[in-house]
């Protein structure tokens, strides 16, 4: 048996709609990293850009368990000696941009490095239900349906 490795012209991208409404953050995130990887795919190589292009829609519904809501802290440094600040989740949602959130989430669970910086681009995420990407055919993967868990209950 040789190793496949997969060649650029090997690769098949197909466009994937989510709508984050009512999901458990932690559980959209992994399934969204692994699907920008491509390790869903038989053919996955590690050093190739193989994964889906991810289109992830109702962002600002997102649910998060437990406290995490209030608790969960957002840290970033101005550069400026104490220039540490924060800002918790919920602060976040409710604010200008709630697609952040997701957006980190996603980032935090892919490995560091130059190819999961590419990986990132090929996911775009938007806050409300409507997206300029329909001419994608996009299809739809139904979280919600996979595993009750990835629902919160309220």
């Amino acid at each position: 048996m040789k190793t496949f490795s997969a060649k650029p012209a090997d690769i098949d991208k197909k466009w994937i709609l989510i709508d984050a409404e009512g999901i458990v953050l932690g559980r959209l995130a992994t399934i969204v990293a692994m699907r920008l990887r491509g390790k869903h795919k038989p053919t996955f190589t590690p050093h190739m850009d193989m994964g889906d292009n991810v289109i992830i829609v109702n962002a600002d519904k997102i649910q998060l368990t437990g406290n995490k809501r209030t608790d969960k802290t957002y840290y970033w440094h101005t550069g400026h000696p104490g220039g540490i600040k924060s800002r918790t989740a919920d602060k976040i949602l409710e604010g200008a941009h709630p697609e952040r959130v997701v957006e980190k989430a996603i980032q935090r669970m892919l490995p560091g490095g130059p190819l999961s910086r590419q990986q990132m681009t090929n996911l775009r995420v938007y806050a409300s239900a409507d997206h300029p990407h329909e001419a994608q055919n996009p299809e739809v993967l139904d979280i919600k349906s996979m595993n009750p868990k990835n629902t919160r209950s309220a």
